[in-house]
């Protein structure tokens, strides 16, 4: 059997979990596989950056990942940093709704409630608002009818009230989205499972959510997320470092591909090319339809939009917060007049990244419909943030320094019908490019371990393409 080639395009956290697990297994399995990375930047991990400034621990890009995800912190301990695996503490958080901090009510499992007490007592809605969420109980089941918006969905059963002071923010913020524009079935489809189940989401949730594990009153409760305690950007390095020497390739961009028989030219922008058995895309979507131009099925990410964020650290003696708060964060709605959409306290949350006597604060701006400030200067986003702070915080000092990301056209948005635009396209490549296969941020979810999942899946589907196509020697 001759040597077959795999080309895995992006340097992401899903290229290289790809390159990585396919590395793996052919060293394991003695298959005659070489796996080559390219990345278009000089640099591995995407949107994952950490900084390390005056003994800050910083993350410019995401902080952590779900801990009951576990494919990410697998791939953690592969890569030996499973002894630097931490939670988060599990602190108060609020919603900043009419100007003021509201405590998340109890029992709300992403903004729907399953304790009736802290839901009838909380001061984010009004009684009538209470009243219209308390119709979930006797509401029917949605019709099926395809996708649909989570904004439609979570209105028809709970009201706008509780969809724009509490799941609004709470959903939006992780996608940086339009909760009447994005998916359900892309995003969140279990609630529609739930709901098509139990007919009342309210009982749903309560009856599928398991009930939190006993915490030792002795320590500090530990959260749901995970991270490393020496920066994402470490794990990232660690994932480097185990891949063969050789075939990791940056600053190199794909200008273009072309199928030959069953093989793959990938064109370079150094002016040379590169032949591949196989080739696992994992770039954003609009980069991948440019490489791709030729085939006017991928013309439907043209039209898939993409929202720009910008995040904001700032770091502070103690003394400098004249009005401390008790929680790890806030989530900003709508019916504010402020730019920010997030706050997190990061050395509540995260007390490993923050030296003794000091605060890290980590702000997050920019949305979908309200991303101008994300084209800002530094010093005014600064000024904006700390202008929104100062209505509920009281920092009377400049930050000792501050670091703004920009993450422009960074975060897809999957809007309504986004599982079969993805799916027709995927239909298409298995046809006209066999061999071909597409992973990553853009397709089905934007956390590390929705990543690292489909990073896995397309290794097996490699793998199983390699089979297929590996000739029988007689």
């Amino acid at each position: 059997m001759s040597n077959q080639k795999v080309v895995v395009i992006g340097g992401g956290i899903t290229g290289l979990t790809v390159a990585y697990y396919l590395q793996k297994e052919a060293k394991e399995k003695g298959l005659d596989i070489t796996c080559t990375l390219l990345e278009a930047s000089h640099r591995l991990g995407g949107k994952v950056q950490t900084v390390e400034r005056d003994g800050f621990v910083i993350e410019k890009g995401p902080d952590s990942f779900l801990a009951r995800k576990t494919s990410a912190s697998r791939l953690v301990n592969e890569v030996g940093l499973g002894d630097k695996l931490v939670n988060n503490t599990a602190g108060k958080s609020y919603v900043l709704a009419g100007g003021k901090l509201h405590p998340m009510p109890g029992g709300s499992i992403m903004g729907i409630p399953t304790q009736i007490g802290p839901f009838i007592t909380t001061g984010l809605f009004t009684p009538m608002g209470k009243l219209r969420a308390a119709m979930d109980f006797v509401l029917p089941r949605t019709p099926a009818e395809g996708d649909q918006s989570l904004g439609r969905f979570f209105r028809r059963r709970l009201g706008d009230e509780v969809v724009e002071n509490l799941i609004e923010p709470l959903l939006s913020g992780i996608y940086a989205g339009d909760i009447d524009q994005l998916s359900l079935m892309s995003t969140f489809p279990q609630f529609y499972q739930v709901e098509q189940k139990y007919r009342s989401l309210i009982v749903g949730m309560k009856q599928t959510t398991p009930p939190k594990p006993k915490q030792n009153a002795k320590s500090a409760p530990k959260g749901q997320f995970l991270t490393v305690t020496t920066g994402l950007q470490s794990f990232i390095d660690a994932i480097e470092a185990k891949l063969e020497p050789g075939t990791v390739f940056k600053g190199i961009k794909v200008e273009g591909i072309e199928k030959h028989n069953h093989q793959y030219t990938i064109k370079l922008s150094n002016g040379e090319e590169m032949t591949a058995d196989s080739v696992v895309v994992a770039t954003p979507h609009h980069v991948t339809q440019s490489i791709f131009n030729q085939y006017s099925f991928f013309d439907s990410f043209k039209d898939m939009p993409s929202t720009s964020v910008a995040t904001v650290a700032m770091a502070f003696p103690e003394e400098a917060i004249k009005k401390d708060i008790d929680g790890t964060g806030f989530v900003v709605s709508r019916n504010n007049d402020y730019i920010i959409t997030a706050v997190t306290w990061t050395h509540k949350k995260w007390p490993h990244t923050t030296p003794k006597g000091k605060v890290l604060l980590r702000c997050y701006v920019g949305k979908a419909g309200d991303e101008a400030i994300v084209d800002q200067s530094d010093q005014e986003i600064t000024k904006v943030v700390l202008d929104d702070l100062n209505k509920t915080m009281n920092i009377t000092d400049q930050p000792e320094f501050s670091i703004v990301t920009r993450w422009k056209d960074a975060m897809p948005q999957y809007t309504v019908g986004h599982k079969e635009r993805v799916e027709y396209v995927k239909r298409n490549v298995t046809e006209h490019l066999p061999g071909v296969f597409l992973a990553g941020s853009s397709y089905e979810g934007l956390g590390l371990p929705d990543c690292i999942d489909q990073g896995e899946a397309a290794v097996k589907k490699v793998l199983e393409y390699m089979k297929i196509n590996t000739p029988v020697l007689v």
